[in-house]
């Protein structure tokens, strides 16, 4: 059809269809920016629930895609730059938020401009680029993960950014530490991109069989939940951690 000229493509459902999942995908990484906005302007529990929303649409885009029989280069490679935007420099930048706000239990106030002891966190973010880019060059990671997932990675440290708004425990003083950052930014960075295997979500059945890990992980976080509630996902993803680590010993004293 064409217009004073201008032609128009008519879209049928079926190319409709194949945006649905790329929409749901574009609106993690709008989650992630305004979250990473929140995040320096020290608002956290509002950036937590953004980041929430991101990750629950990083679920929901791949589900959507494998309903609808839709998939596309495009897609993919949408998904990994979403991905480097909620699950890349969020979890930095509250890192970075740790350093820059510092121990004291009542300031909450950042500093101005970039403040350069904090820029270490950033490897997290890095190295979460660095992930994406072997995932999506990876055939092994199907139904499960080798090393931590980067929205698994970013739940974390959303977890801990809610323990230090709390300061739960007088957690503000050991978490505004720069040696506790870069310890931990480390270890972070250290896991995702480790060939540590890690059960992935992909229930093929509901059986107990097969499935023993998942449910044991789902029990742990429901009881955590009702005990600690949002403060309860730092530890989940501690657990989640564990869990596959007590996984690869049991195995091996299994075929020794």
């Amino acid at each position: 059809m064409a217009i004073n000229g201008v032609k128009f493509v008519a879209c049928t459902s079926k190319e409709m269809k194949k945006h649905i999942p790329n929409t749901i995908t574009l609106l993690n990484l709008l989650a992630g920016c305004a979250a990473t906005v929140y995040i320096l302007d020290g608002q956290f529990e509002m950036a937590a629930w953004l980041l929430l929303v991101g990750s629950l649409a990083d679920f929901a885009d791949g589900l959507a895609a494998r309903a609808l029989h839709v998939h596309s280069e495009l897609g993919k490679e949408l998904d990994s730059l979403a991905d480097m935007v909620s699950f890349g420099l969020a979890p930095g930048a509250i890192l970075y938020t740790f350093i820059n706000l510092g121990p004291a239990p009542l300031s909450l106030e950042p500093s101005a401009g970039l403040y350069w002891p904090a820029m270490p966190a950033f490897v997290v973010t890095a190295f979460s680029a660095l992930r994406l880019a072997k995932f999506n060059l990876d055939t092994r990671q199907s139904d499960t993960f080798l090393g931590l997932a980067t929205p698994a990675c970013t739940l974390l440290v959303a977890g801990l950014m809610l323990i230090y708004e709390a300061d739960l425990a007088g957690s503000r003083a050991w978490l505004g530490q720069a040696w506790v950052v870069y310890v931990l930014a480390a270890a972070l960075s250290a896991l995702l991109v480790s060939d540590l295997p890690m059960f992935s979500f992909k229930f093929k059945s509901f059986k107990w069989v097969g499935n023993e890990i998942r449910f044991i992980f789902v029990a742990v976080a429901l009881i955590l939940l009702v005990i600690w509630r949002e403060l309860a996902l730092a530890p989940i993803i501690v657990v989640y951690i564990l869990l596959n680590i007590a996984q690869i010993f049991i195995q091996k004293r299994r075929h020794v």
